[in-house]
């Protein structure tokens, strides 16, 4: 008798309940003058917004320091649960869902010694989360931006908008796929 293989299982998207918190956008000081704001869609294969997907990002400070800081997730004495940031420290980590548009926004400041913010996107039907890279400027010499042929590397490229604004929107699959990494 041959049996076929139990199907593979999706994530999700439960994790839309308890992984986003208060402010987990706001990654910058508040009032900062230097903030800048990533934002973009996430869509799916077939070009359609995904609205439940999570993308969190990752990044040094502005002196290039990976150390990060306490100041994200700190909990509500009282209740326990997430009370967000406390509006001071940078932490260099954001975590936001989309909303019913497909939309995502981080407030942050620009990363030192590079010039990317690392993503990490979590979306129903992946079995995987997926890590890409959110540059901020085109950058000759960089070592993954120069391995990847000219019709892929401009996926890796956030659009410059006014007011310290950039747009970076991930294709999970199709035409204008993002570049995702392998870890």
């Amino acid at each position: 008798m041959t049996t076929n293989p139990t199907p593979s299982q999706t994530v999700g998207p439960f994790y839309g309940y308890a992984l986003p918190f208060p402010g987990g956008g706001e990654v910058a000081p508040v009032g900062h003058p230097d903030t800048i704001t990533l934002h973009g869609y996430v869509y799916d294969g077939e070009g359609r917004p995904v609205p439940d997907a999570l993308v969190e990002s990752w990044q040094p400070d502005p002196g290039g320091s990976r150390a990060g800081r306490p100041g994200s997730l700190r909990g509500d004495p009282v209740t326990g649960r997430p009370a967000g940031r406390d509006g001071v420290a940078f932490t260099g980590f954001g975590r936001v869902a989309t909303d019913a548009d497909g939309h995502w926004a981080i407030r942050t400041l620009p990363p030192g010694a590079v010039s990317y913010i690392s993503l990490v996107v979590f979306a129903r039907g992946l079995l995987h989360h997926l890590h890409t890279r959110a540059y901020l400027t085109d950058t000759p010499g960089d070592p993954l931006l120069d391995s990847l042929p000219a019709a892929r590397r401009p996926t890796l490229i956030a659009h410059p908008e006014p007011h310290r604004g950039y747009r970076f929107d991930v294709r999970l699959q199709g035409d204008g796929e993002t570049v995702f990494l392998e870890f």
